[in-house]
């Protein structure tokens, strides 16, 4: 069975920073790209950033670009997202997603972790 599990969300200041990780078992992901996609109260799921399989080329929306940074670590089956410059706007549940990078940039992915509440104070 596949599972993506989130962690590091949490509160922080406005400025402050927050490192997400998703750690996926079940079966490897070398071949797939990875994404964070983002839930704000009310809103639609949208894309944040991807990164393809072997991470070379990486993928921001504009909200993001220049403040948050997407890596992944293939031996451990893990991406991560760092996300400096926060702001009030950032606060949403956080999601991970797997699957080909085409639907990934559409917000569409193969398998979902449960989300990670991440909350910038102003």
């Amino acid at each position: 069975q596949v599972q993506l599990v989130e962690s590091g969300g949490g509160l922080v200041q406005a400025g402050g920073s927050l490192r997400l990780s998703c750690a996926a078992s079940g079966r490897t992901f070398g071949t797939y790209a990875m994404g964070w996609f983002r839930q704000a109260p009310g809103k639609g799921r949208q894309y944040v950033a991807a990164i393809n399989w072997s991470g070379s080329t990486t993928y921001y929306a504009d909200s993001v670009k220049g403040r948050f940074t997407i890596s992944r670590d293939n031996a451990k089956n893990t991406v991560y997202l760092q996300m400096n410059s926060l702001k009030p706007e950032d606060t949403a549940v956080y999601y991970c997603g797997v699957g080909p990078i085409s639907p990934i940039l559409e917000g569409r992915a193969f398998y979902w972790g449960q989300g990670t509440q991440v909350t910038v104070s102003s």
